[in-house]
């Protein structure tokens, strides 16, 4: 099983690594810091003058959409080749979204490309494809427990030429911003089928659509993440073409395990390269601080902290690619016992290396000075994002029970 750099992708993987390092790194503070200036959810002038900047320069260098592993549009990666750019990308919040390779938007873009009609690809895929719009997945409520997807109550219902939306979303990922221009919701279209699994569907909503209200933005230990965000929604007789539906009627469950796979993947790639920036500057910051006499790196402490850091990033990534090697060779459905081993194992990982990092970095590990503190909380909330751990571990220990019992 080949898990290593392929020829076709050294090149390629070399350019985004001097882009972030050169490009996107030394801008990092100053965009976050623009935050503060003005509407927490719309650019500022020297934001938008950031980021367009940045997203032409990579565009230019054709450094854009690595995520379409099995499109036409891409760079015609595999899911592993694919793994090592997403790595590098987490290595800073910003990256991703410069080369067009943020979530929820790969995860919706690659719906569209599954399972959307050529009218709604014209109308939503290729401004998504160019970076022009972001999106929004709303599947997540407040009163039910929506890991599992069968609890969800929100109800799309068929009015003569519409559909019209009744229900409360949460937790929903760049519903605040001013550029997310569409919603893929899901709901109850047939709640009294007798399959489960067959009662739910998807729809397209235009985040203008009257009756649509972000009713807040939530945060997650604190941090809101602006002008990105996580919101709740609430849905009030909204209203859409029946034409908006995708797939069909009945078909939203489906669509949810053919989104949801590979994005579990793609988040447990981003968290290793913040895991691993978080132990560089660790590394950097023990050469050049002193306690009692001593630098930091000559305490047995941080050394076997470090130790076990780079032990511990190192079997988290080989796991992620063995299980991007299974994506490329069986499709995410079959490899979904390695997709929850990754998503159980990777963000805890990462969230307990940056600790470890937080804390040889001092009081100043918890500031917005370094990147760790915001690094923590997107490892801590990918432990909920796209299904929480208990969840993939009932699903995995079923798996292996039914592998090794016979």
């Amino acid at each position: 099983m080949d898990l290593g750099i392929s020829d076709k992708l050294k090149p390629i993987l070399e350019e985004v690594t001097n882009f972030i390092d050169l490009e996107i790194l030394p801008l990092e503070q100053e965009y976050h810091a623009e935050v503060e200036k003005g509407d927490r959810w719309a650019y500022t002038e020297r934001q938008t003058e950031i980021l367009e900047s940045l997203k032409s320069k990579a565009k230019a260098k054709n450094l854009w959409n690595f995520f379409l592993t099995h499109f036409e549009g891409g760079h015609g990666l595999n899911t592993v080749e694919y793994a090592y750019i997403a790595e590098q990308t987490g290595r800073s919040h910003l990256a991703p979204e410069v080369f067009n390779c943020a979530a929820p938007d790969t995860g919706n873009m690659e719906v569209f490309l599954k399972y959307g009609t050529e009218a709604q690809k014209e109308q939503w895929l290729k401004p998504l494809l160019d970076g022009e719009i972001r999106s929004s997945y709303a599947m997540t409520e407040p009163d039910v427990a929506s890991s599992d997807a069968t609890n969800v109550r929100t109800r799309i219902e068929r009015d003569g030429e519409d559909y019209v939306i009744n229900g409360r979303k949460w937790f929903i990922t760049n519903a605040p911003y001013e550029r997310t221009k569409i919603l893929i919701v899901m709901g109850k279209s047939d709640p009294d089928n007798a399959n489960r699994h067959l009662q739910q569907s998807q729809i397209l909503v235009p985040k203008d659509t009257p009756g649509l209200t972000v009713i807040r933005p939530l945060t997650t230990l604190g941090y809101d993440d602006a002008p990105l965000g996580h919101a709740e929604l609430l849905f009030e007789n909204v209203r859409v073409p029946k034409e908006n539906i995708l797939l069909g009627e009945g078909r939203g469950f489906e669509i949810s395990q053919g989104r949801l796979g590979p994005g579990r993947i793609h988040h447990c790639m981003r968290l290793i390269g913040c895991a691993q920036r978080a132990l560089e500057l660790a590394c950097q910051r023990v050469t050049r601080r002193e306690t009692f006499g001593r630098m930091l790196a000559d305490h047995q402490s941080v050394l076997e902290d470090l130790a076990k850091s780079f032990s511990e990033i190192e079997q988290a990534r080989l796991l992620t690619l063995k299980t991007a090697r299974r994506v490329d060779e069986l499709g995410a459905k079959d490899a979904r016992d390695y997709i929850a081993a990754a998503k159980i194992t990777v963000p805890l990982m990462a969230q307990t290396v940056i600790d470890r990092c937080m804390q040889i970095h001092g009081a100043g590990g918890l500031t917005a000075d370094y990147p760790m503190a915001e690094a923590f909380n997107y490892a801590r909330w990918c432990r909920q994002a796209d299904g929480p751990d208990q969840v993939h571990m009932m699903a995995l220990g079923k798996q292996v029970i039914k592998r090794y019992s016979a």
